[in-house]
């Protein structure tokens, strides 16, 4: 078996047959696919059927803990991820394949693409604009940490194809505390510092943002990253000569992610994130000046009196959007 194709399913009924049909009409045809019910309560899993499909149960536990089961059950010696509400273009397979087999053995991965969809906007010139290129990338001491950032952000599961013996080594995605939000970050983290990665620019995935929980309007900051709750793991898995780089990467996130939680008034701890990632001339780091701001109690009045300029705003343009 060359691919194990892994789907998490949780109460995506709606979606999980358009995300299926996308695996069935794939041009590389030497996979087996397995769909982790996740907990569902909708009738999702009822509409899961096709030619290697199996399907296989648990109690929910987020979507970290549904990949996870899924790679221990996978027999394939490459594995790929699809969210059930997300789908493939057909050629994905088969071109992620192509290419992760041209490169050396210690080639972890490739990443392709991607349209947002329904707006079919791709984001390769975006990429592009933050220093992303087609080919293979090994991180050095030298390799700046905006870089790093930007291959980090670009890889998601979905249209990240990687060898099975790789991911299983660096344990898998996060699976802690019913974790909904960066449990990927944590794992390609360690990738990226440990082993050279493929980029592919050519759009071949359709991320569904009207149908991502995580895209809709959020009324609170959301979660801290677990790879800033607990970035000893990710430091004890970093070689010794990109721990400075390592610390320059974290330090940047913890600044972007104090930025938010000063918006959503919780400025005490951005504080305390800001002052646990403090670096040598953190300064000159992107985000340093408004999450400097934000973690104060200024920043949180002016954070706070800015959301109920939004709220009145919308409040006046569609009086429905706040019932």
């Amino acid at each position: 078996m060359k691919v194990s194709i892994i789907v998490p399913l949780y109460n995506k009924s709606a979606t999980i047959e358009r995300a299926l049909a996308s695996i069935q009409a794939q041009t590389f045809r030497d996979f087996e696919v397995l769909v982790i019910n996740d907990g569902s309560t909708d009738d999702g899993p009822s509409k899961v059927n096709g030619v290697g499909v199996r399907l296989i149960c648990q109690a929910n536990a987020g979507p970290g803990a549904a990949r996870n089961r899924g790679i221990r059950e996978a027999q394939g010696e490459l594995l790929a991820f699809l969210d059930a509400d997300d789908e493939w273009l057909p050629q994905y397979l088969e071109e992620s394949v192509r290419i992760l087999e041209a490169q050396p053995a210690e080639a972890a991965c490739v990443t392709s693409g991607f349209y947002e969809w329904p707006a079919q906007v791709s984001r390769e010139q975006y990429c592009r604009h933050r220093g992303l290129k087609k080919g293979i990338h090994r991180l050095t001491a030298h390799t700046e940490p905006g870089l790093v950032i930007a291959m980090l952000a670009y890889m998601s599961p979905c249209s990240t194809l990687a060898r099975a013996d790789v991911i299983r080594r660096h344990g898998g995605f996060f699976d802690r505390n019913h974790c909904l939000y960066g449990e990927d970050a944590f794992l390609w983290l360690k990738v990226l510092f440990n082993h050279p990665v493929a980029i592919q620019m050519k759009p071949l995935v359709r991320f569904h943002l009207e149908a991502s929980e995580l895209s809709k309007n959020l009324k609170g900051a959301r979660p801290v990253e677990p790879f800033l709750e607990f970035p000893e793991e990710i430091r004890s898995a970093c070689p010794s000569g990109l721990r400075r780089l390592l610390s320059q990467v974290l330090a940047i996130r913890a600044q972007k992610t104090a930025c938010v939680l000063g918006y959503w008034g919780k400025w005490l701890q951005a504080r305390a994130l800001r002052r646990h990632f403090h670096v040598p001339g953190l300064w000159r780091l992107p985000y340093y000046f408004p999450a400097l701001v934000c973690s104060t109690p200024v920043g949180g009045w002016v954070s706070e009196a800015w959301r109920w300029l939004r709220s009145l705003r919308v409040s006046v343009m569609n009086p429905a959007a706040l019932d």
